[in-house]
């Protein structure tokens, strides 16, 4: 895709923050200069950009900086409401119930696996594992109600809240190959089993979501920075 004039977003490869809006905007068809941004250090065009929070991903449209990953995605959704397919349900009611599971995703799932590999202690790590996988029995529940017993959160096709939850995979995949943490499986999520299988073949998924080494070595890189800053400040 050829970038539109003046869109820019500064990111991180493996941040779910920005996987969630550049999955938006390749459903959207839309294409912008990716600025990759070192967290370590923040540039000074990220501080300019975001100098409340200094964190990715922020777009930038036309000098205009939107920050946060969720008012992107619904921000990208309504700029360019009448290109590609819609992000956010069109009834009131599943939009909001979207939105509701999104903020849950972020506010208690997230945080949970991040803990995970933050752990100082076995002990810890273990008390983790099972709020990561309470939460996941949560959207497990959510997914039945949302999908209506279709293929994806949103339905017949991706939307907001397959975004959101997909833009986490990533990490997933890095918490088995690094400690052996099973987030979902079959016996105790089927619902969600599945659907990771179906997200993972969509395009939205294939052109954006890195491979897990990628994902495993920043995590390497982090570690060697324990510290100095938490998992969740440099991925954001």
């Amino acid at each position: 895709m050829a970038a539109e004039g003046g869109l820019k977003l500064l990111g991180l490869t493996v941040s779910p923050f920005v996987i969630r809006v550049r999955m938006a905007l390749q459903m959207k068809g839309i294409g912008y200069e990716y600025m990759e941004q070192d967290l370590f250090t923040k540039g000074e065009l990220l501080r300019k950009s975001n100098p409340v929070h200094m964190k990715v991903p922020v777009l930038i449209r036309d000098g205009r900086p939107i920050c946060e990953s969720l008012a992107i995605v619904q921000y990208v959704d309504e700029a360019w409401a009448a290109t590609g397919p819609s992000i956010l349900p069109a009834d009131p009611y599943d939009r909001a119930a979207a939105r509701f599971w999104a903020a849950y995703a972020d506010s208690k799932l997230l945080p949970a696996w991040v803990g995970i590999m933050w752990a100082a202690t076995e002990e810890e790590r273990a008390e983790k594992v099972g709020d990561t996988l309470a939460a996941m029995g949560q959207l497990e529940e959510a997914f039945g109600k949302c999908s209506k017993g279709k293929a994806f959160f949103a339905g017949d096709s991706v939307g907001y809240l397959d975004l959101v939850v997909g833009s986490q995979l990533l990490w997933f995949e890095a918490l088995r190959k690094m400690f052996g943490v099973v987030v979902i499986e079959v016996g105790r999520a089927p619902l969600l089993a599945a659907w990771v299988e179906r997200f993972g073949e969509t395009d939205t998924a294939k052109e954006v979501v890195p491979d897990v080494d990628t994902a495993v070595e920043y995590l390497k890189k982090l570690q060697s920075h324990r510290a100095g800053a938490t998992v969740a400040q440099l991925l954001s």
